[in-house]
């Protein structure tokens, strides 16, 4: 079965971190792209961060550039996104996705792995 599983969100004052992780099973992780995604309340579904197959590099939206991290650890199928300095402005439900390889990997509508989210939530 394939499948995605978030975990690590909660509820942090503005300015504290938190530490996303998404573990992956039955599919080659090491094969696909992986994302970062996230729905604000009354907002669209968002890219965050991804790591792209195709070109080996990761990207990050221009609102958490420098403040999120993305990695992975394919040996244990997880994907991880570090949050730093976070915002009010970062509350949302974080998804965490997979697809094979995209031209564009901050693309939500493209993924078609998804898992149920983890809320983050940042008081002002």
């Amino acid at each position: 079965q394939v499948l995605v599983v978030e975990s690590g969100g909660g509820l942090v004052q503005a300015g504290g971190s938190l530490r996303l992780s998404c573990t992956a099973s039955g599919f080659s992780f090491d094969d696909y792209d992986l994302g970062w995604f996230r729905q604000g309340p009354g907002k669209e579904r968002e890219g965050v961060a991804c790591f792209s197959w195709i070109d080996g590099t990761t990207y990050y939206a221009d609102s958490v550039e420098g403040r999120f991290t993305i990695s992975r650890d394919n040996a244990k199928n997880t994907l991880y996104m570090q949050m730093n300095s976070l915002k009010p402005g970062d509350t949302a439900m974080y998804y965490c996705a997979a697809h094979l390889p995209l031209l564009h990997c901050l693309t939500p509508d493209d993924y078609n792995i998804w898992g149920q989210g983890t809320q983050v939530t940042v008081s002002s």
